[in-house]
């Protein structure tokens, strides 16, 4: 199945891309979205402790189930104050 990414701040800069589409397996969860990535784009990995993902613009766990079509995003920690 194909789905939209979409990357934020460090995530962005480091895979050099803001958007981009992955095939995944069919009931693959954002894990697999991630893991997908973080192979076309080691630079990524990093990360995988910390970052947050979304679907469809919702906060999601990610052992979440995505489908064809939707849009997971994946955000790297924020700090601020």
């Amino acid at each position: 199945m194909h789905v939209d990414i979409r990357l934020f701040a460090q995530l962005r800069d480091k895979a050099g891309v803001a958007e981009l589409s992955l095939e995944l397996a069919d009931g693959a969860t954002a894990r697999a979205a991630w893991t997908a990535l973080v192979d076309a784009h080691p630079d990524l990995a990093p990360f995988a402790s910390s970052v947050s993902c979304a679907v469809n613009a919702a906060y999601v766990p990610m052992h979440t189930t995505v489908h064809a079509g939707d849009e997971v995003a994946f955000l790297p920690p924020v700090s601020g104050g």
